[in-house]
């Protein structure tokens, strides 16, 4: 896109411009936004279009103010011009998050997936979390806990933007603030049937947290109990001894022959890694081992047919029968790995997802983004 076309489209797209000539302009950059090549040439030659895009969300015409926001999702969705966009447009964050946080904002929901898409990258999210504030984070872990807040939206996808938040130790420190009890009210979403999309949300916000080695025994108390709400959604109605049976805790013992399984595998794969995760310290280990986990685990293996699934429930499986690491190597979020072991495991990872290039939401990073 040229300088000169740039200005023939901004011309436009002036609030007295008639909507249908609008409406065209922005059918043009909507089709540009739909492609790498195009939300490029639209941060660079076109940014002057930027801001006035934003402002295209408050026009007159329902229908132009829909194809704005769809312009904006498909700009968010590219995370190469994230710091491009926030650069171009200063108010972009403030905007977003003001209308998702409207209870009768009916475009809450392109906010919501924006705000998502910005949010998965760290260097972003950074950011998105620094215009949230410790009083709007709270707003949206109110707004999680409040299927109905927005009559006219779903906001499908206000889990995974706290999900994504959480990548980062700010964020984790906050829903791990033990005085405002917020990972008690997300666990029954863990096996909630409502939304695939929420669901996975908040189990990636979960495993998350759960690198927080030094919150691992509050976790597994008495006043989170997390394992349960990680194990219930993977077990089946398999049958098991008495004497097994007194292993579990008490909402896994006696299941229903029909007891399903959670449906999606990236959602099983965060709940097994989770586990792992908690299995992290020595008295992680002892408490998830003592709570048959074992168990649930040899059932789900049996029952499994995906392969990276399969594969992340038999290196639990692994931790939960060995025997107890050296001295100095209790803690496996914090052993020193040899450079050259380093580089070993990395050559696996990589062989592993060769071999698993059929499977989908495989990802190399340490936290979950969505």
């Amino acid at each position: 896109m040229d300088p000169t076309m740039c200005q023939e489209l901004l011309t436009f797209l002036t609030p007295e411009t008639r909507a249908d000539l609008k409406s065209q302009a922005l059918e043009y950059i909507l089709g540009l936004s739909g492609t790498r090549e195009g939300r490029q040439t639209l941060c660079t030659a076109g940014s002057a279009l930027l801001p006035v895009l934003l402002d295209l969300t408050l026009d007159a015409s329902p229908a132009v103010i829909q194809d704005a926001y769809h312009v904006m999702v498909n700009l968010t969705s590219d995370s190469v011009i994230h710091r491009a966009l926030l650069q171009n447009i200063p108010t972009l964050l403030p905007t977003l998050l003001e209308r998702l946080r409207d209870p009768a904002c009916v475009y809450a929901d392109f906010a919501c997936t924006a705000l998502c898409n910005l949010s998965r990258e760290e260097d972003t999210c950074r950011s998105v979390l620094g215009a949230l504030h410790v009083e709007g984070m709270d707003h949206l872990l109110h707004m999680v806990s409040n299927p109905k807040y927005n009559p006219t939206a779903r906001l499908e996808y206000l889990s995974p933007l706290i999900c994504n938040l959480t990548q980062l130790p700010e964020g984790r420190d906050f829903i791990l603030d033990r005085t405002r009890c917020i990972v008690q009210r997300l666990l029954p979403y863990t096996h909630s049937v409502s939304s695939t999309v929420r669901r996975g949300g908040v189990v990636g916000t979960l495993r998350n947290c759960c690198f927080n080695h030094r919150d691992h025994s509050w976790l597994l108390g008495e006043d989170v109990d997390l394992l349960p709400f990680l194990l219930l959604p993977l077990a089946g109605g398999e049958e098991y001894s008495e004497e097994e049976m007194e292993t579990l805790p008490l909402d896994l013992q006696y299941l229903p022959e029909d007891k399903q399984r959670e449906s999606d595998p990236d959602i099983r794969k965060m709940l097994i890694e989770s586990i792992q995760l908690l299995c992290a310290t020595p008295e992680g280990r002892r408490i998830v081992k003592q709570r048959g986990s074992y168990l649930i685990m040899r059932s789900l293996h049996s029952w499994e047919t995906e392969t990276d699934v399969k594969r992340a429930c038999e290196k639990l499986v692994q931790v939960l029968i060995s025997d107890e690491p050296a001295p100095g190597l209790e803690n496996l979020l914090e052993v020193n790995i040899p450079a050259e072991v380093e580089e070993k495991l990395k050559l696996l990872d990589e062989e592993d997802e060769k071999a698993q290039e059929h499977t989908k939401g495989t990802s190399k990073e340490n936290k979950v983004t969505i």
